[in-house]
């Protein structure tokens, strides 16, 4: 347990920066600055992976998960004021998305990893990586956001101004504003899953010299 406590360590710190990073809004909106954080909770899992194997990277998976936990119930007591009304700082259907959206991705990640561990040695962080954060993505906005899954009257208001509609990324055709949201998030994904091989390739290669003194 003890050799895996700086994975444990860097996961928690990712899942905690992000939490607070995603509060702060760049590009009218379009994305947080927690967008371009998170997605290096993949290079961590891949490479707890890589050097450890699958049973370890699971347990810091888990632990990544249990703090996003801590972080959103934290963030439902935060309540927060703007245009005449309070709200909580974390919604519960963006709590409820977060959670599964991580802990579904992140074990898939894990799974494909696994599967393609003894191809090149990119082939497993990258394809496990830009499939995990599709499924991500596509779990989070959907459960947090989309207008045809309810948590009831109250859950749903306060995601409601994520149903406004608004030229897709800016600039297309008219669409609701979460699926802009889920689109300009997947891409940032896709973008650092690409640069995330460089220090995937430096850290194992690294700790795996360690490992083998």
């Amino acid at each position: 347990m003890t050799r895996i406590l700086p994975g444990i360590f860097a996961m928690a710190t990712i899942v905690v920066v992000s939490n607070i990073l995603v509060q702060f809004l760049l590009l009218d909106g379009l994305l947080t600055w927690g967008a371009f954080t998170y997605p290096f909770a993949f290079l961590v899992t891949d490479v707890m992976n890589r050097v450890y194997g699958t049973q370890d990277a699971r347990r810091v998976v888990f632990a990544g998960f249990v703090v996003g936990i801590i972080c959103s119930l934290i963030g439902s007591q935060i309540m927060l004021q703007g245009d005449g009304y309070t709200y909580p700082a974390v919604a519960i259907r963006i709590a409820i998305g977060s959670a599964v959206a991580f802990l579904v991705a992140q074990m898939l990640d894990v799974l494909i990893f696994s599967r393609l561990r003894d191809g090149a040695w990119w082939r497993a962080p990258l394809a496990s990586t830009l499939v995990g954060s599709t499924i991500d993505t596509a779990l989070f906005f959907t459960i947090a956001f989309a207008g045809f899954i309810s948590f009831g009257a109250a859950a749903d208001g306060e995601t409601s101004w994520a149903l406004d509609t608004m030229p897709f990324l800016t600039f297309g055709a008219d669409a609701p504003l979460w699926v802009s949201l889920a689109v300009a998030d997947w891409g940032v994904k896709l973008a650092i899953a690409l640069i995330a091989l460089v220090p995937f390739r430096m850290i194992v290669t690294q700790l795996m010299a360690r490992s083998a003194t």
